[in-house]
C-alpha cells in the first residue's frame, strides 16, 4: 500500500533551526522541497546561505574511522558536539605531526635502500673509495656492462685504449666494476666505453670509504631506521585504537550536525530587516508522522506548523512511500524495477506477489525442486538480506505445491500420486477444437481471468486518479471490461457446448463496446465539456481509430495467447526430468544416482532462471501494461530513520 502524505511547512527564528532539527525532525522521515521553489508566490524571501562548518572535520573523522577495526568499537558510546569538535582537531594535530615523523623516516629508509642498492656491486673492493676518485693522474669510473658485449669489449678495448677494468661483481645478466685511465685520456675512452654499451654510475660521497666498512654502517643506520619506523606505526595503531570508540561516536555526532546542517540548502529566510529573520522548511510527511509531530511540538512556543491535505495541487504530485508487511516487502524490488506507483496510483506488490509465485509454482512444478528452492532461497535470505532470495524461496512454496498436484518429485513420476493431473499425458475434449493438452487449456482460461482482473484494476487507477476516459473509455476501462469479459463468456460456452446468446445481444456485447472505444477520445471531451468534441479532420480521426481497432483487438488476442506459455514450461519441465532419468537409466530400475543428482541441479539452475524471467515477462508485458504507469517519484527522507 502507499502512504498516506501530508505536505507541512515549518517555521520559526533562524537562529533557532539547528535546535529544531535535532530536537524534532531527526525524529521524523521528512522528504524535503526547495521552499523557494514551493513558495515562489511569496515575495521577500531569500535562500538560507551559510557554509557548512562541519564539512572539514567530517572528512578527517570520516578519514580516521577507515583506519578503525570497526567490529571491536564500542558503538554505544555517545559524545557532545563540542567534544567531538575538540577529539578531532586534537587527534589530527597529534596525527598530522605523527605522519610528518613517519614520512621522514620512510624518506630517510628509501635513501638508505638507495645507496645499499648502489653500493652493493661494489663491495668486493679493497680499496679506500675516496682515495680513488680523487687520484691527480688517473681517473676512474664506476658502472656496468651487459653480459652479452663483455666478450667483445674485453678484446676491443685491451687492445686499442690505455685503460685497467677491475671487475667486482655479476649477474646473470650484468657485470659491473670500475675502470681507470690516465687523466689526460678520459674523454677519448669514456666515448669508447659508451660505445660497447659501459653504463656508468655515480656514486654520492655518503659511499666514499672502504665499501665493507660504509656498508655495514648503512645497514646498521637501515636497521635502526626500520626499528624506529615500526615502533612509530606501532604508536600510531595504539593511539588510533585507544581512541576508537570516541573516534567513532565523534563521527556519527559530526555525520549527523553535518547532515542537518545541510537542510538550509533547502530552507527560504524572510529578508532581513528590522523585525526577527525566520525560516521556513516545506516537505511531505505520511500521516501518521505528521500528527506525532504536531502533537509533540504543540507545547513550542518558537515553532509554528501548517500541514496541508495531499489533494491539494499547488504543491504537484506528492512522493511515493510503500508500506508493506515483510513477507511482500522482497516483492517491492519488481514493482521498483518497472516503476514505482504514482501517489495516486494503486500499489500492485500484492497483485504482483501472489501471481508471480502462483505462475512460476505452476509453470516449475515439482515437489522435490520446489523444496530445495524453499530451503535454499530462505537460508541466502536469512544470511544475505537479498529480496531475490526471498522471492525464490518463496516462490518455492507453490513449486512444491504444484509438484504434489502434477505428482512429480525431482522428475520421478511414480514416487507421488498427482492430486490432479500429469502435465504430459493430461488431456480434454473441447468442442470443436477436439483433444487439446489440459493445462494449455487452463492457461488460456487463467490469462483470461488474470487479464480481466488487470482490467479491473485498470479502472480502479482510473477512479483514483478521477480521468474520466481510463474509467469509462479506455479499451482496459469499463468499456473493454464489458468487450472482454463477453468475448470470454462467449468462448467458453462455444467450447463447452452451451448455447451463446443471439445475434442482437452479440452485437450490444461487441459492437457498442468497439464503438465506444473507437469515439473515447470525443467521448471524453464532451464528458469534460470540452470544445470542439473532434480535434483536427474529422475524416483523419475516423480512419485512424478504425485502424487503431485493429490494434487493440490484436493486443487482447496476443496477450490472452502469451499465457500458453504457463502450460507450455509445465510440460516441458516434466519431459526434460524424463530426458535426465532416461540418460541415468532409471527406465531399467537402477538408476545411476550421480547423473540423476546433476541432472537435478542442472534442470532446476537452468529451468529456475528461464521460468523466472519469463513469469516475469508475463507481469509486465501482460499484465502491467494493462493497469499500471509507474510514474511516480521516491520518498527520500532527508534524515533516514529506518529503526522507527
Amino acid at each position: 500500500m502507499i502512504e498516506k502524505m501530508k505536505f507541512i511547512s515549518i517555521t520559526g527564528p533562524k537562529a533557532d533551526i539547528d535546535r529544531v532539527v535535532d530536537q524534532y525532525l531527526s525524529k521524523y522521515e521528512i522528504h524535503l522541497e526547495n521552499a523557494l521553489a514551493e513558495l515562489k508566490t511569496i515575495q521577500n524571501l531569500s535562500p538560507y546561505l551559510q557554509i557548512n562548518p562541519y564539512k572539514s572535520l567530517l572528512t578527517k573523522a570520516t578519514e580516521f574511522q577507515s583506519l578503525l577495526d570497526t567490529s571491536t568499537i564500542q558503538k554505544d558510546k555517545t559524545v557532545t558536539l563540542e567534544e567531538a569538535v575538540n577529539l578531532i582537531q586534537k587527534f589530527d594535530s597529534d596525527m598530522t605531526q605523527l605522519s610528518q615523523t613517519r614520512k621522514d623516516l620512510e624518506d630517510q629508509q628509501k635513501h638508505l635502500e638507495n645507496l645499499l642498492e648502489k653500493l652493493e656491486p661494489f663491495r668486493q673492493l679493497e680499496f679506500d673509495l675516496s682515495a680513488v676518485v680523487h687520484f691527480r693522474y688517473v681517473s676512474c669510473r664506476f658502472g656496468r656492462i651487459a653480459k652479452e658485449y663483455y666478450a667483445k669489449f674485453e678484446t676491443y678495448v685491451y687492445e686499442n685504449v690505455e685503460t685497467l677494468f677491475y671487475r667486482c661483481y655479476a649477474d646473470e645478466n650484468y657485470i659491473w666494476g670500475v675502470y681507470f685511465c690516465p687523466v689526460g685520456q678520459s674523454g677519448r675512452v669514456d666515448a669508447v666505453y659508451a660505445s660497447m654499451h659501459f653504463e656508468q654510475m655515480e656514486l654520492p660521497e655518503e659511499l666514499y670509504g672502504h665499501p665493507q666498512e660504509v656498508y655495514q654502517q648503512l645497514t646498521s643506520r637501515l636497521n635502526r631506521c626500520r626499528e624506529d619506523l615500526n615502533l612509530l606505526k606501532e604508536k600510531i595503531k595504539v593511539m588510533i585504537q585507544d581512541k576508537a570508540s570516541e573516534l567513532y561516536a565523534a563521527k556519527e555526532r559530526l555525520e549527523s550536525h553535518s547532515r542537518n546542517f545541510d537542510i538550509r540548502k533547502l530552507a527560504a529566510c524572510t529578508k532581513e530587516s528590522d523585525r526577527e529573520v525566520f525560516y521556513i522548511l516545506c516537505g511531505w510527511m505520511s500521516e501518521k508522522d505528521a500528527i506525532a509531530f504536531e502533537n509533540e511540538i504543540s507545547s513550542d512556543e518558537n515553532l509554528y506548523f501548517f500541514t496541508e491535505s495531499d489533494d491539494t495541487t499547488a504543491h504537484g504530485e506528492p512522493p511515493t512511500k510503500l508500506k508493506n508487511p515483510w513477507f511482500l516487502k522482497p516483492f517491492e524490488m519488481f514493482v521498483r524495477m518497472y516503476g514505482l506507483p504514482s501517489y495516486h496510483e494503486m500499489d500492485p506488490t500484492f497483485f504482483v506477489a501472489l501471481s508471480y509465485i502462483f505462475i512460476f509454482g505452476a509453470m516449475f512444478g515439482d515437489a522435490g525442486q520446489g523444496i530445495c528452492l524453499l530451503i535454499g532461497g530462505m537460508i541466502l535470505y536469512k544470511l544475505k538480506k537479498i529480496d531475490l532470495a526471498a522471492i525464490i524461496g518463496t516462490a518455492g512454496i507453490f513449486s512444491t505445491f504444484f509438484g504434489f498436484m502434477f505428482g512429480s518429485f525431482f522428475g520421478f513420476e511414480d514416487v507421488l500420486p498427482a492430486i490432479w493431473l500429469r502435465p504430459v499425458t493430461a488431456m480434454s475434449e473441447v468442442s470443436f477444437l477436439g483433444k487439446l493438452n489440459t493445462v494449455f487449456v487452463v492457461a488460456i482460461c487463467f490469462g483470461m481471468i488474470m487479464i480481466l482482473f488487470t482490467m479491473i484494476f485498470h479502472i480502479i487507477n482510473g477512479i483514483l486518479t478521477k480521468d474520466v476516459e481510463e474509467i469509462w473509455f479506455d479499451q482496459n476501462s469499463i468499456t473493454g471490461l464489458v468487450f472482454y469479459g463477453s468475448l470470454v463468456a462467449v468462448i467458453l460456452l462455444f467450447t463447452t457446448g452451451h448455447a451463446i446468446p443471439g445475434a442482437a445481444v452479440l452485437v450490444i456485447m461487441f459492437g457498442v463496446p468497439l464503438i465506444i472505444m473507437m469515439m473515447k477520445e470525443p467521448l471524453t471531451r464532451l464528458v469534460n465539456k470540452q470544445t470542439p468534441a473532434i480535434e483536427g479532420s474529422k475524416g483523419m480521426f475516423f480512419v485512424q481509430s478504425f485502424f487503431e481497432m485493429f490494434e487493440v483487438l490484436l493486443s487482447y488476442f496476443s496477450n490472452t495467447l502469451s499465457f500458453v506459455r504457463i502450460g507450455a514450461f509445465a510440460v516441458s519441465h516434466a519431459a526434460m526430468m524424463e530426458v535426465v532419468l532416461m540418460l541415468a537409466g532409471a527406465e531399467a530400475g537402477s538408476p545411476n544416482w550421480i547423473v540423476v543428482v546433476l541432472g537435478n541441479i542442472f534442470v532446476t539452475a537452468m529451468e529456475g532462471l528461464i521460468v523466472g524471467i519469463q513469469v516475469l515477462r508475463l507481469e509486465y508485458y501482460e499484465m502491467f501494461s494493462r493497469f499500471y504507469k509507474g510514474n511516480g517519484r521516491p520518498f527520500n527522507p532527508f534524515i533516514s530513520n529506518k529503526n522507527r
